[in-house]
C-alpha cells in the first residue's frame, strides 16, 4: 500500500523533472546554453496562477513590461550605427505594444472571475514571452561565446531572475487552486485529477515536441542548428530565430510547469531553483542530448526521490542529486570529448 502511494507520487513528480529537462536539453541543443534559470519560469508560473486565483493582477505583467522595456533599448543600442524603420518598428511592437497588451488584457479579464483553465492559458500567455525577453537581453549578445561563458551567463541570469521573484512577489509563500478538484479510485489507489492534467500534459508537450521537430520547417531548423550551429547558419537557417524559438517554447514549457506544480504544493520565489536542479539531473543522465532518455530518466528521479523522502528524507537531495555523479564519472571514462565540452 505504501509503495503503491510512493509511487505515484514519484511518477506525478518525475513527469514535472521531465519538462524542464525536456526543456533544458532544446535550450542546450540549439544554443549550448545550460538554463539554469529554467526553474524560475516555474517559479513565477505557479505565483502567477495563485495571484490570478485570488483576482489580483500579477507581479508578472509589470516584470514583462519592464523586460521588455530593456529588451527594447538594447535594440536602441544595436541600431545606432543606423537607422532602420522597419526594425524599430518590429522592435517597438514586440518590446513595448505587446507587453503592453498582455498587461491591459489581464487588467480587463482578472475582475471578471475567469475559469480555472482560463487563468492557466493567461498564466501561460504572461510567462512565455519572458524566455525571448532573456534571450534578448541575456544571451543573444552572447550567442557566439565559449559553453563557459555561457554557463556563467546563465548564473547571473538565475541570480537576477531570483531576486526579481522577492521583489514582486515577496517572500511568503502560495498555492493556487486545482484545475479540477475531482478524486479518481483506482483499487486502493486515489488519484487526484490534478494528477491526471499532469500526467496528460507530460505527454501531450512530449509529442507536440516530437510532431514540430519531425514536421515543421522551423523544428527542423532547430534540429538543423544543433547538429552544426555554423553549417545550419551557411545553409540559411536563421540561427538567431532558433535561438528565440527555443527560449520561448522552454519559457512556455516552465509555465505550464508551473500551473500544473502549484496546486499541488506551496510554491516561494525560490522554490523554482531545486525544482529545475531536478531536471537538469535528468538532462545530465540523458547526456543533454536525448530527448526520451532524459524523459525516462526523470521519471526515475522522481521514484527515487520518492522512495529516499521515506526511508532517508533527511538525505533524500543528497540521493538525488548524487545519482549525476556515477553517470558523469561514466561519461568521462566512455567518450573523448573536446576541450571545450
Amino acid at each position: 500500500m505504501i509503495a503503491t502511494f510512493l509511487i505515484q507520487d514519484g511518477v506525478t513528480n518525475g513527469a514535472i523533472y521531465a519538462l524542464l529537462g525536456l526543456a533544458l536539453v532544446l535550450v542546450f541543443s540549439v544554443t549550448r546554453v545550460i538554463f539554469i534559470p529554467q526553474g524560475e519560469f516555474v517559479a513565477y508560473g505557479a505565483l502567477t496562477l495563485a495571484l490570478l486565483d485570488n483576482d489580483r493582477i500579477p507581479a508578472t505583467t509589470s516584470l514583462l513590461l519592464c523586460f521588455g522595456a530593456i529588451a527594447f533599448l538594447a535594440d536602441l543600442w544595436s541600431m545606432r550605427r543606423g537607422a532602420d524603420v522597419r526594425a524599430f518598428t518590429r522592435s517597438l511592437a514586440l518590446n513595448l505594444v505587446f507587453p503592453a497588451a498582455i498587461y491591459g488584457l489581464t487588467t480587463v479579464l482578472v475582475p471578471l472571475g475567469l475559469p480555472s483553465f482560463a487563468k492557466a492559458l493567461l498564466t501561460i500567455l504572461i510567462i512565455a514571452p519572458m524566455g525571448y525577453y532573456v534571450y534578448r537581453i541575456a544571451y543573444r549578445p552572447l550567442a557566439d561565446a565559449s559553453v563557459l561563458v555561457l554557463l556563467i551567463a546563465s548564473v547571473g541570469v538565475h541570480l537576477a531572475m531570483m531576486g526579481l521573484g522577492l521583489v514582486f512577489f515577496g517572500a511568503e509563500g502560495l498555492r493556487a487552486r486545482p484545475l479540477a478538484e475531482a478524486n479518481y479510485t483506482i483499487g486502493s489507489l486515489m488519484i487526484p485529477a490534478q494528477s491526471l492534467w499532469i500526467y496528460g500534459s507530460t505527454i501531450a508537450i512530449i509529442i507536440a515536441l516530437y510532431m514540430f521537430f519531425e514536421r515543421t520547417l522551423l523544428g527542423k531548423a532547430l534540429r538543423a542548428t544543433a547538429v552544426n550551429r555554423l553549417g545550419a547558419r551557411l545553409v540559411g537557417v536563421r540561427t538567431q530565430l532558433t535561438g528565440v524559438t527555443a527560449f520561448t517554447l522552454a519559457a512556455a514549457i516552465g509555465a505550464i510547469s508551473g500551473v500544473l506544480i502549484g496546486p499541488i504544493t506551496t510554491i516561494y520565489y525560490d522554490t523554482g531553483f531545486l525544482i529545475g536542479l531536478k531536471g537538469f539531473v535528468a538532462a545530465i543522465i540523458g547526456g543533454l542530448a536525448s530527448f526520451p532518455i532524459t524523459a525516462v530518466a526523470a521519471i526515475g528521479v522522481g521514484l527515487i526521490e520518492s522512495f529516499a523522502s521515506f526511508f532517508a528524507s533527511s538525505y533524500k537531495e543528497v540521493i538525488v542529486f548524487g545519482l549525476i555523479i556515477p553517470v558523469l564519472v561514466w561519461l568521462s571514462l566512455s567518450h573523448a570529448f573536446h576541450e571545450e565540452e
